[in-house]
């Protein structure tokens, strides 16, 4: 008889361990090729038998064990039939690239303790089936795209510890019934739709030491005191999410002692930081920005030694940065931009020797930037823009090799660039535009390929155009505009191609415009205005497809606009007003249908106006003063009924205005002065409003 029974128990075992491997093996079979080929280990009657992902029980016959995270598996999980997995207590599938729904029939999981599906591509619902998982202690569904909100049975998990579902796309409201999660230690709901208000019970899950909740849409106030009562909190995070903290929770905020991780960004929070900030001795990020917070940083700050995150950015804190600040030796990110600090940069900045981001735009600082600036050797981010900060960049600056942004526009500084700004290849980001920088662009710029965006307008750099500046493969957006760069403009412009923005205005530039310039196709704005640039407009700028700024007035340009511009379909502004252009004006430019700004003025135009610009879709200002028109005013510039203003001074225009001209109710501006034109005025409100000097000089 014992021997029957143990044959039968034998004979059982192996009928389920066949059971689970050919349910494995099916849900192989739906997976696409590369998956399967991942998964080649898979074969055979026993899936305990080393297949890749798989542990057995002791006895080496059920699967209690699946873990195939980060294996790159594509397909779906209908086909894993869960019914023939009963012993499971790990499922770990997260970081692959499954989809569709989580089948109803994963409630068969009775003894899972562990669900990992996070990372992957899964929609739908979550199915309430999850809920009845009563052994589950961890569950973690972040980073799917659901439609659902969050099962209201969600308290049926009581053995739970931890629960993830950020960046899950859910909607809905956070379920009463969370407050029965009595074991719950780990919560994160951040980065989703959730709306409502955060409900009571879930303040009262005491054994919680990390709950985020941050970037959703919830709404209403979150008291003080019910923050505080969860004394086990090492990381909170209630930031961006549409609530209001009701109570001094600045003030009493040091209670929760085991803190390492605080963010309120954005809360509402009113107060200022209180000296007892710096009992949270275990801080390491710190996150109060986008609050009503005034009043001075206090100097006890520099005691969180530990501290590698503060941000205290866009409120209303004032007074001067500590010295104390240099106790922050751990300091990664340092950000108080954005509020109304006041005072020098003090050179204990110099002693946060680990930083890679230093953000202190827009305050009202003044005085120099310290020399001990070049003891930051990891600085990546400096940003010290919109200030009163003054005199020369310290020589020290030249020692920042690891800079990938530099900030320092909208200020007062004098002096010279520093020569080594690219020497490490690094740098990104260069704005340095309003001040009043002289002298060469240092040589480092030149050869700098890494370079994506750079602002040196509104300085009085000076040097050859021609040989200071190189070929840029990353380059995006410059603008040399308003210093006293001189020389002609290098064909190397049309070998950048991912520039967007070529501003080169005011300044000394002289030459022919350059035909390989039209080999940049990525360029939507060209200012080449306010220069000394001669020869004609090259054809090959009509190679611009995407261009919708397209300046260069005030210059000696002459010859006709070719043709060719008028194929410049995203075109909203065109001007080139200055010039001395000549001939017919080309009247193919009417074709030109997203056009907002035409000016011509002031170059040697003769004929008529031609009929043809009555048919510009949206234009709304329109300039040929300052030539030698002649003829009527075109009657077909009546339909163009976006027209707010439109100058035709200096010209020699004769005849009546075009009585139609009543039907332009959008034209608020008009100058039609030293003209030779007669008749009544159009009783609209532009002409009601003209003063006499944009009518005078016409015949009666």
């Amino acid at each position: 008889m014992l021997l029957s029974t143990c044959f039968c128990a034998s004979t059982i075992a192996t009928l389920q361990s066949r059971e689970e491997a050919s349910a494995l093996l099916k849900w192989k079979s739906s997976l696409d090729n590369q998956s399967q080929t991942l998964l080649s280990s898979w074969s055979g009657n026993s899936s305990c038998n080393n297949w890749l992902g798989i542990k057995c029980d002791e006895d080496s016959i059920y699967v209690t064990y699946v873990n195939l995270t980060n294996m790159g598996l594509k397909g779906t999980l209908k086909s894993l039939n869960f019914t023939s997995l009963p012993n499971i207590l790990t499922l770990d599938l997260s970081f692959n690239f499954l989809n569709g729904n989580i089948p109803n029939h994963i409630g068969m999981l009775s003894k899972l303790s562990h669900l990992d599906l996070s990372h992957n591509h899964l929609l739908g619902t979550i199915p309430y089936e999850l809920t009845q998982l009563i052994s589950l202690h961890t569950l973690y569904l972040d980073n799917n795209i659901f439609s659902s909100s969050i099962p209201k049975e969600i308290g049926a998990l009581r053995n739970l510890r931890e629960l993830s579902i950020s960046s899950a796309n859910l909607t809905g409201t956070i379920p009463t019934s969370i407050g029965n999660l009595t074991l719950l230690s780990h919560l994160n709901l951040a980065g989703n739709n959730l709306y409502g208000n955060i409900p009571k019970e879930l303040w009262n899950l005491s054994n919680l030491n990390y709950l985020t909740v941050e970037v959703n849409k919830f709404n209403g106030f979150v008291f003080a005191q019910e923050i505080l009562n969860l004394h086990k909190l090492e990381t909170l995070d209630l930031g961006a999410n549409g609530l209001s903290i009701n109570g001094p929770i600045l003030q009493d905020i040091w209670k929760l002692e085991n803190l390492t991780y605080l963010s309120f960004q954005q809360c509402n929070v009113k107060g200022s930081i209180p000296f007892s900030i710096a009992k949270l001795t275990n801080l390491s990020y710190l996150n109060l920005a986008h609050n009503h917070i005034f009043g001075h940083i206090p100097i006890e700050i520099g005691k969180l030694s530990k501290l590698e995150y503060l941000y205290f950015f866009d409120n209303n804190l004032s007074g001067n940065i500590p010295v104390e600040i240099g106790g922050l030796v751990n300091i990664k990110a340092l950000r108080f931009n954005d509020n109304n600090l006041s005072g020098s940069i003090p050179r204990e900045i110099g002693m946060m020797k680990v930083a890679v981001q230093i953000d202190l735009n827009n305050n009202s600082l003044s005085g120099k930037i310290p020399p001990t600036i070049g003891n930051l050797s990891n600085m990546q981010q400096l940003t010290f823009a919109i200030n009163y900060l003054n005199g020369k960049l310290p020589m020290e600056m030249n020692m920042l090799v690891s800079l990938v942004t530099l900030q320092i526009y909208d200020n007062d500084f004098i002096g010279q660039l520093p020569h080594n700004i690219c020497i490490g290849g690094n740098l990104k980001y260069l704005a340095v535009k309003n001040n009043h920088f002289t002298g060469p662009v240092p040589n480092s710029l030149k050869n700098c390929t890494s370079i994506i965006r750079l602002r040196l307008e509104q300085n009085q750099l000076n040097g050859n155009i021609t040989e200071d500046f190189g070929v840029y493969p990353n380059l995006n957006f410059i603008h040399l505009g308003e210093n006293n760069f001189y020389g002609h403009l290098s064909s190397n412009w049309g070998k950048c191609p991912n520039l967007t923005s070529l501003n080169i205005s005011n300044n000394n530039i002289r030459g022919d415009i350059p035909v390989e310039i039209g080999e940049a196709r990525n360029l939507y704005t060209l200012d080449l205005s306010s220069n000394h640039l001669k020869g004609t407009i090259p054809k090959e700028l009509s190679k611009l497809t995407l261009l919708t700024n397209l300046l260069i007035s005030n210059n000696h340009l002459s010859g006709n606009i070719p043709v060719q511009i008028a194929s410049l379909d995203e075109l909203d502004t065109l001007d080139f007003a200055g010039n001395n252009l000549s001939g017919f004006i080309t009247k193919e430019l009417a074709i030109l249908s997203n056009l907002w700004n035409l000016n011509l003025s002031q170059n040697n135009f003769i004929g008529n106006i031609p009929v043809e610009f009555g048919q510009f879709k949206i234009l709304r200002s329109l300039d040929l003063s300052g030539n030698f028109l002649d003829g009527t005013i075109p009657q077909m510039l009546t339909e163009l009924k976006y027209l707010e203003t439109l100058n035709l001074e200096h010209n020699n225009l004769s005849g009546l205005i075009p009585s139609s001209f009543d039907q332009m109710s959008s034209l608020t501006f008009v100058d039609i002065s030293y003209n030779q034109l007669e008749g009544p005025l159009p009783n609209i409100r532009a002409f009601n409003n003209a003063t006499i000097e944009l009518l005078r000089n016409n015949k009666d």
